[in-house]
C-alpha cells in the first residue's frame, strides 16, 4: 500500500467515526440520555455527559493543534439534547477531518504539525498518532455508551449497537469507496509471480 493509499484510508475511517457515532445517537432511547450511570451516584458519567465530553474534546484539539479552523460551539454536558449533540458532533467531526487531512499531507506547508490534547498533556507530533488517540478515544468512550446503555435497560437495537462494525456499509452512506483486498492480493500475486 503506497503513503497515499494508507493516508486515504486513514481519512475515510475517521469520516466513518462520527457515523459510527450518529449511529448510536439516532436509536438511543431518549429516557438513556440523562440515565444516571449505574454505581454510586454521582460516580460516573451520564451519556449525555460522554456524548459532550466527546464533543469538547474535539474542541481542545482543534484550537491546540489547528487554530486556524474554526471551533463549534462546546455543548453543556448538564444541558444538551441528543438533537444538539447529533448537530454538535457533525460540525466537530468536519473540522477534525479538515485538520486530520492537513496533518496527514505531505505538503512541507501543512499547518497542522503537532497535535495538543490540551494543557495537562505532552504534545505529539501530527500525523499518525494523532489519528490513532482521536479514533481510539472516541471508540473507548462509544464501548461505554453503548454498555451504559444496555446496563441502564435501554439496549440499542441490534443494528445499532453491532452496526458500529459494519464498515463496509458505513464506508457506502459516507459515500466512500471500501478499499478491497482484491487489489492487495493482486500486488501480492504479482510480486510473487516476479520472484519465481
Amino acid at each position: 500500500m503506497s503513503e497515499s493509499d494508507l493516508r486515504q484510508a486513514l481519512l475515510q475511517t475517521y469520516a466513518i467515526n462520527d457515523a459510527m457515532n450518529q449511529l448510536i445517537l439516532s436509536n438511543l432511547d431518549p429516557r438513556a440520555w440523562r440515565a444516571q450511570p449505574p454505581g454510586k451516584p454521582g460516580s460516573g458519567r451520564t451519556i449525555a455527559a460522554m456524548f459532550a465530553h466527546l464533543h469538547n474534546c474535539r474542541l481542545v484539539w482543534i484550537k491546540h493543534s489547528a487554530p486556524h479552523l474554526r471551533c463549534p460551539a462546546a455543548l453543556d454536558p448538564a444541558r444538551c439534547t441528543l438533537k444538539q449533540a447529533s448537530a454538535a458532533h457533525m460540525k466537530s467531526a468536519a473540522q477534525c477531518l479538515r485538520m486530520l487531512t492537513d496533518a496527514l499531507s505531505d505538503d512541507p506547508a501543512r499547518q497542522v504539525t503537532r497535535f495538543s490534547r490540551g494543557a495537562w498533556a505532552p504534545v505529539w507530533p501530527a500525523g499518525g498518532i494523532m489519528f490513532s488517540y482521536m479514533f481510539l478515544h472516541e471508540a473507548h468512550h462509544r464501548g461505554q455508551i453503548i454498555m451504559q446503555a444496555h446496563q441502564l435497560g435501554y439496549r440499542l437495537p441490534v443494528h445499532a449497537a453491532y452496526g458500529i462494525w459494519h464498515w463496509q456499509k458505513l464506508w457506502k452512506q459516507e459515500g466512500l469507496p471500501f478499499p478491497r483486498a482484491t487489489a492487495v492480493r493482486t500486488k501480492a500475486t504479482a510480486a510473487r509471480k516476479s520472484k519465481s
